[in-house]
């Protein structure tokens, strides 16, 4: 195989192809990026968290589909992916994966030890999310947490700390996490359930809108409390005024 088409592939396993994933980890990194920042975050710390967010989807994507290999080939969906139609194979999954990961890595090094520190749990969390599918009831929660970790991360970076607002931003984060994700695991529901995969997304057909649209109701109002607790404590704070703006742009605060 030549290497344009290997490269082809290793985009499809990475999901480069469908950036959307990237913006949905960027989004919450940024509000932290920006709001520990005062509104002027430094421009290195800016471009290592925009660059580790990239390369750290990426690797995930990778995890994912190596976990879910004995799975994806029944899924409608997913059985044309690289590793599951065996274009690529699990070892170079999986190296791929590492290299990605120790990139992201390589990246954070000119940052403090609390940043590399909080870099541990946050491999530990993109690494073990795909797996919590088989026993969490509500993965999506798990999720949110891995997807926003890049929050106290970007706090640690810049303050040298983590302070409350850093939690509360990811914990709303976690809810607006449950709220897409749920709707985007609609189109699964159907194979999940019969593969015994567990998701927030209903189990029953003739209530699955109706309840889908419910717990989406929950999970942002949830996140929207949260965020307007955190813009108070923003508020609140001499010199904040800029900060303010990532805050009022998050698409949960406007449900």
């Amino acid at each position: 195989m030549i290497l344009a088409e290997r490269l082809s592939l290793y985009i499809q396993l990475t999901r480069l192809h469908r950036p959307i994933g990237i913006l949905l980890l960027l989004w919450p990194t940024l509000w932290g990026v920006w709001i520990a920042g005062e509104g002027h975050p430094a421009w290195h710390i800016a471009a290592i968290f925009i660059l580790g967010t990239a390369l750290m989807r990426s690797a995930g994507c990778a995890i994912n589909d190596y976990a879910d290999r004995h799975i994806d080939k029944y899924v409608e969906r997913t059985k044309e992916r690289p590793l599951t139609s065996g274009k690529v194979s699990e070892r170079e999954t999986v190296w791929l994966a590492a290299g990605l990961a120790l990139a992201a890595f390589l990246l954070i090094l000119p940052l403090n030890p609390l940043t590399w520190l909080l870099s541990f749990p946050a491999l530990f969390l993109a690494a073990s999310y795909p797996f919590t599918k088989r026993f969490l009831v509500i993965p999506q929660a798990y999720l949110g947490i891995a997807f926003g970790f890049g929050i106290p991360m970007a706090f640690a970076a810049q303050l040298g700390e983590v302070p409350l607002m850093a939690w509360l931003l990811l914990l709303a984060n976690v809810f607006w996490a449950i709220a897409y994700d749920t709707e985007y695991a609609m189109v699964d529901r159907d194979d999940d359930m019969h593969l015994g995969i567990h998701s927030s997304a209903p189990s029953s057909r003739a209530e699955a809108v109706k309840n889908a649209s419910r717990l989406s109701c929950i999970t942002t109002g949830s996140a929207r409390r949260c965020l307007r607790a955190l813009r108070w404590i923003i508020w609140c704070a001499p010199g904040s005024s800029v900060a303010r703006i990532p805050l009022s742009l998050h698409p949960g605060y406007k449900f």
